[in-house]
């Protein structure tokens, strides 16, 4: 039991991970690009279109009847954000051989089964079915303008989008609605073509795994017409996201909203690898959970906010403090928000409170490998920031951060920008 990698070609990599914890086994298979404005759109239209047939299996209603006759397997597909690359996700959960009323290789057809969508589409006059491209054009058109319907991540979309304005992270993950009416069947095959010819492949098996199934992917006709590449993507380092002093800009946004929005991102001036960890414990302590000094001084205290917090963005190296609140609140709760940073550099919090942040991250930790998915997830983000450590190791990184480390952190985050959305 455990985690292992295999090299198939070049820009090609097998991921194993084996465990007898899941009555199924997970594949995924992650397509990473650079974020590109070119290319973004089309990107996000891919796996839309892919999923609506391939060679063999004409219809999404034959794909939905092959999984039905693999004892209700499931497929899914999307597009994400990761650093400054966009990624094409796609997964194939089927039940575990061992489970399975007769004996058959489940596992075998379900590699093939997610192969065949990636990597056999189905094409008319040189290019993906146009009927296909059409509808699911119309299906991005509706998910992209429907983005406003959530209010606090399309203020969260907005800050990111001002923070790296006319840089590939402000990009959104989906792209853009003008940009369908250039987008055919033909352009939109041509850069499939070209995204499988260039990108970063990274193939995903989680669940009872043997020399067999390797060797499975390995033996895949569609695999083996793939030829190796050296892959076109971007691994973010303390040296790629080294911070330049901004003033802080201020946003404000009118909406139709009954809840106000306020993000706030904050840039973090990183100067080695152990400054990702420590940010970590930081975030917890300010903003990342139920006891944090957001949470219990904007909220809990002074009642500003309906809802308060922050994340931390390990790959771009900066914090968003996220919250909820009555517009007549606002400078108010800026006010304390900013209260609570002075706090941190002023290294007002004690033992306990890093006490509980620690106990709190090391706990997500501990329960990584309790999801399939959640455990992909893990590997794949060690995988793209070009580290590969286990839990073990990454627990001990957390637990030999010191209160001394926070302050001296705190020191280097300043303000970016503040974003507010309201009516």
């Amino acid at each position: 039991m455990g985690y292992n990698f295999y090299d198939i070609k070049e820009g090609i990599k097998l991921h194993v991970i084996e465990t007898n914890k899941f009555k199924t086994n997970l594949l995924a298979i992650f397509l990473t690009t650079p974020l590109c404005k070119e290319n973004i759109t089309k990107n996000a239209l891919i796996p839309l279109v892919l999923k609506r047939g391939t060679q063999n299996l004409k219809t999404q209603e034959e794909i939905s009847k092959k999984l039905e006759g693999m004892y209700g397997a499931s497929f899914d597909c999307g597009v994400d954000k990761t650093g400054d690359n966009q990624i094409l996700k796609f997964y194939l959960e089927s039940l575990n051989n061992n489970y399975l009323p007769e004996k058959e290789d489940l596992l075998l057809e379900s590699i093939n089964t997610l192969l065949e969508i990636l990597f056999n589409p189905l094409k008319e006059d040189e290019g993906f079915k146009q009927n296909y491209v059409e509808s699911e054009k119309n299906n991005l058109k509706d998910i992209i303008e429907g983005k406003k319907d959530n209010k606090a991540r399309y203020a969260q979309e907005r800050c990111i989008e001002e923070m790296y304005k006319n840089k590939p992270y402000g990009l959104y993950k989906l792209g853009n609605v003008e940009d369908l009416d250039k987008i055919d069947n033909k352009n939109l095959y041509e850069r499939y073509q070209e995204l499988i010819k260039k990108c970063k492949i990274d193939i995903f098996v989680s669940g009872e795994v043997d020399n067999k199934t390797i060797e499975s992917f390995k033996e895949n006709e569609y695999i083996k017409k793939l030829e190796g590449r050296k892959p076109e993507y971007n691994i973010n380092t303390i040296e790629t996201e080294k911070k330049e002093e901004t003033k802080e800009n201020e946003i404000k946004e009118k909406m139709d909203v009954e809840q106000a929005k306020i993000v706030i991102g904050l840039d973090i001036f990183q100067e080695n690898i152990e400054d990702k960890y420590t940010a970590l414990v930081y975030n917890a302590i300010l903003g990342g959970t139920p006891t944090s000094k957001m949470f219990q001084n904007v909220r809990e205290k002074e009642s500003l906010a309906y809802t308060i917090g922050s994340g931390y963005i390990r790959q771009k190296a900066n914090i968003l403090i996220k919250g909820g609140i009555d517009v007549q609140n606002y400078e108010k709760a800026l006010k304390i928000i900013k209260e609570q940073l002075e706090d941190m550099k002023n290294g007002n919090f004690d033992e306990d409170d890093i006490a509980s942040a620690k106990k709190y991250i090391i706990s997500t930790i501990k329960f990584i490998p309790d999801e399939q998915d959640t455990e992909i997830t893990y590997y794949f983000g060690q995988e793209i920031s070009g580290y590969n450590m286990n839990y073990k190791e990454y627990i001990e990184r957390i637990e030999n951060i010191t209160k001394e480390q926070i302050v001296q952190l705190a020191a280097r985050i300043k303000v970016n920008t503040i974003y507010l959305l309201s009516k």
